[in-house]
């Protein structure tokens, strides 16, 4: 609502004008998952991921862009451009563009609405349950073909659920949605239609249990170079060969800058360590989980 009226001469009709778009488009979001109508429905070139409305040729006018669950208003100064984009985006099959009369954003700009005809929203604001899990099946099927690896779940949930999300709904799919979404996801990972499970995001561990194994590994690598005294090293941990680099940082004895790796970022920690009260911090580890697990 700021963003789009704080700039206007009368932003009472810009508000108005917003809270009539939250009627049509329902909730504001930060981005759309992969498989949303008004990324999926214009042309593509070749089998690149589209994260953003930017890469696709048929919103090039875009400026000063809001996005809601069925659709986004932006706001470019150039009026030629407002009417490229209403035309371009009308030769969407599933998707229609109009212009607003009510200046957004800014008295110059000249606002277009685009919206994806096809999305209907659940009593709370959702897509609809049916739609939304049978074209996410669409669009992974279609990626099946070009594929190298599966990714799991917490991989991918944020492109899957679109932004915001907690751990399994965002305001594109309630929580019916997204477990349903999940386990056929599980389900196609399972038939091997992808190719090998690729583990990265250790997200499904507790925040406890993610520091416990960067802390662990860390405190563990310094102690090893201590004896050491080289910058790159190995050592056994728990049946695994752990590969650590440690640096001085600054070369005062102040914070030691650490790397733990276990084989080909099947398990990877980085970190800082301070030698005068043994404090540290880190990242979250990466990597997949029945590993990460050893080192709790």
């Amino acid at each position: 609502m700021t963003y789009l009226t704080k700039s206007l001469t009368n932003p009472d009709a810009g508000r108005a004008m917003v809270e009539q778009l939250i009627e049509e488009l329902g909730n504001a979001v930060d981005y759309y998952p992969d498989w949303h109508p008004i990324l999926t429905a214009p042309p593509r070139n070749g089998a690149e991921h589209i994260s953003s409305l930017s890469q696709l040729k048929t919103y090039e006018e875009l400026d000063h862009t809001t996005e809601f669950v069925r659709g986004f208003v932006t706001c470019p100064y150039s009026d030629v451009g407002a009417d490229k984009l209403v035309s371009a985006v009308n030769q969407v099959p599933g998707l229609y563009a109009y212009r607003l009369e009510q200046p957004l954003y800014a008295e110059r700009a000249h606002p277009v609405v685009v919206v994806a005809n096809a999305v209907e929203l659940e009593a709370d604001g959702t897509i609809r349950s049916r739609d939304a899990l049978a074209w996410f099946v669409q669009q992974a099927a279609q990626e099946a073909r070009s594929a190298q690896v599966a990714e799991s779940w917490w991989n991918i949930r944020s492109n899957l659920l679109g932004g915001p999300h907690g751990s399994r709904s965002s305001l594109f799919a309630n929580q019916h949605t997204g477990k349903h979404m999940r386990k056929i996801l599980e389900a196609m990972n399972a038939s091997g239609m992808f190719g090998p499970v690729k583990e990265s995001s250790l997200d499904m561990l507790s925040q406890k249990k993610r520091d416990m194994i960067s802390e662990t590994l860390i405190r563990t690598a310094v102690a090893e170079w201590e004896k050491e005294k080289r910058e790159s090293f190995s050592f056994e941990m728990r049946g695994e060969t752990c590969q650590a680099s440690v640096r001085d940082t600054w070369d005062d004895n102040h914070e030691l800058s650490v790397r733990v790796q276990i084989r080909e970022f099947d398990l990877y920690i980085t970190g800082f360590y301070y030698p005068e009260d043994r404090r540290m911090t880190h990242s979250d580890p990466r990597g997949k989980r029945e590993l990460a697990e050893k080192f709790l």
